[in-house]
């Protein structure tokens, strides 16, 4: 629950409708944009009353800077081997994190039904589609899948009723091995066929690790031993990580927001209205995205070929929501918290966007005119995706509908899937047999001769693990300087009326905050990485 306050010296009663349940801890913060004359807030305490008139005593006394965040735990004097909840007392790997899913992961990242869970609600909700018809090169039969299904069903049934899913990294097909301290790592164009089952479970039911089925690619199922399907799936993981890092965050979040910034730097003047809605979504990219640069990238590294085939093959429906969750036959399939999270929130972007566009543009002869916004599209057509005709992206705007759909995108993209992609690193990653970046041993050709001593010697070794762990941790972190979506601080439109809109956005989106917070209750693991008050303005990280 967040209420915004302004305080002066006083007492001040707060009141909610919703259940607090078992009250862990409170997070107290000084609105870094809430400008008081004084700097700092003294606060001395905070006194919760429950339903039942148990009156808790968080105790603070002490001075709250600006844009501070300072967790206040309840008065009752413990030791702390007597802490009763996870989250109250958890070290994970020399990091205190305000999260259990850590904890969660690295307890249940074993488990078919958790696996299937992260296709839908991990780190990469973009590969998976249904299956309409099982690929050629994907030679699953029915005797290998049938102990699988539903009793008495078969896999052609499950392929009808739309049960049946895949994840394929085709695109990694021929890339070669990647050079890491001296050893080559090899790369896993594999693909995974998932099954929904009658639990509404999603589930791993045969892997595949390489595109071209032959006896040294083996079909692992999961009555194999437990650590040949174990290895199988890592190596997947171990795809969709790097297609993850590469293509889903740096690629089509970072850069692409790099092209519409420079293309808006270079095409609109400071008072042009949609420089003033877009600019506060650019704040920070640019350095950030420097520094991955110099530390990411080179001429014919891996990455590099990842992404310049995965541009190729972008195009402008698969990053607008709506259009990429239909063409990837996702609308129905239960449990999935980003496309449900996301469309209310490209709804949202998409009102609010329409507003302010059709305010200024009250015709689509307005938009024609325009040659600052015809040249900042141009742009991006032409340098952004390289005059691909192919990839849909436009080449002009001719209607004010065009306009408002492109900048849904191009804001959407900023926030909410940058939030996606990047808010739940250290969740995922921090436990490395979970996902890994790098696997040191190459991908198993046949099947009865791993153990747990190959998934060992396969996984990253304690330095690179606390080097890894170091690093999400980094790109997890919320920050005290953190803009939240839908904060404009700086002044920019003069006009009432934006300003209103803005207002009214802003409403719109702590309404959804609510409704995922109380979502989120009801779940074993919480999916928050849409909430808006966790998604950044722009991308500054």
């Amino acid at each position: 629950m967040y209420i915004n306050l302004c305080f002066k010296t006083g007492t001040y009663t707060l009141s909610t409708n919703l259940s607090l349940e078992k009250l862990l801890l409170i997070k107290v913060e000084k609105d870094p944009f809430c400008y008081l004359p004084e700097d700092e807030w003294y606060l001395s305490k905070i006194v919760v009353t429950t339903p039942e008139g148990e009156a808790i005593l968080f105790p603070c006394y002490r001075w709250i800077s600006r844009g501070e965040l300072v967790e206040l735990r309840g008065g009752r004097a413990l030791k702390g081997f007597e802490e009763d909840h996870p989250i109250l007392n958890r070290y994970i790997v020399f990091f205190i994190i305000c999260s259990i899913l850590p904890e969660y992961v690295s307890e249940h990242w074993k488990e078919d039904d958790f696996y299937g869970f992260q296709f839908l609600n991990g780190l990469n909700s973009k590969v998976i589609k249904r299956c309409s018809e099982l690929p050629p090169n994907f030679p699953v039969t029915e005797e290998m899948v049938k102990p699988f299904l539903e009793e008495g069903s078969s896999l052609q049934e499950e392929v009808k009723k739309g049960n049946i899913f895949l994840s394929d990294h085709k695109k990694m097909d021929g890339i070669p091995p990647r050079a890491y301290n001296g050893e080559p790592l090899h790369v896993t164009a594999g693909l995974c066929l998932l099954y929904l089952n009658p639990e509404n479970k999603l589930m791993p039911i045969a892997i595949q690790l390489h595109q071209q089925p032959s006896e040294q690619n083996p079909i692992f199922l999961p009555s194999d031993s437990e650590t040949d399907w174990l290895l199988a799936k890592m190596f997947i993981r171990n795809a969709d990580s790097m297609d993850h890092q590469a293509v889903q965050h740096l690629m089509k979040t970072h850069l692409l927001t790099e092209v519409y910034n420079v293309a808006a730097l270079r095409s609109f003047s400071v008072i042009h209205p949609l420089y003033k809605l877009l600019f506060p979504h650019f704040h920070c990219t640019m350095s950030i995205n420097i520094g991955a640069r110099t530390t990411l990238l080179g001429p014919d590294g891996v990455l590099t070929i990842l992404m310049r085939r995965a541009l190729s093959e972008t195009t402008y429906s698969s990053l607008c929501l709506p259009e990429d969750i239909t063409a990837r036959g996702l609308e129905s399939i239960p449990n999935f918290y980003y496309r449900d999270d996301g469309l209310k929130l490209w709804d949202i972007i998409n009102s609010f966007v329409k507003a302010v566009v059709e305010y200024y543009y009250p015709s689509d002869s307005e938009v024609r005119k325009d040659n600052e916004l015809q040249e900042w599209i141009s742009e991006i057509f032409t340098h952004g995706f390289l005059g691909n005709k192919a990839s849909g992206f436009p080449e002009s705007f001719h209607t004010v509908e065009e306009v408002i759909k492109f900048i849904t995108m191009v804001i959407f993209t900023v926030t909410v899937q940058h939030a996606a992609v990047n808010n739940g690193q250290f969740d995922y990653y921090s436990w490395v047999p979970n996902i890994s970046l790098l696997l040191h041993e190459p991908p198993p050709t046949t099947k009865g001769q791993s153990s747990m001593e190959t998934i060992l010697e396969a996984l990253p070794n304690v330095g690179d693990t606390v080097h890894f762990a170091a690093l999400f941790c980094l790109l997890s972190e919320t920050y005290s300087d953190m803009v939240p979506m839908g904060s404009y601080p700086d002044e920019r439109f003069q006009e009432p009326a934006p300003n209103q809109m803005i207002k009214e956005f802003q409403a719109e989106l702590s309404n959804l905050s609510e409704a995922i917070s109380t979502r989120n209750m009801q779940l074993e693991i919480p999916y928050s990485y849409m909430d808006p008050t966790q998604i950044e303005n722009s991308i500054a990280i």
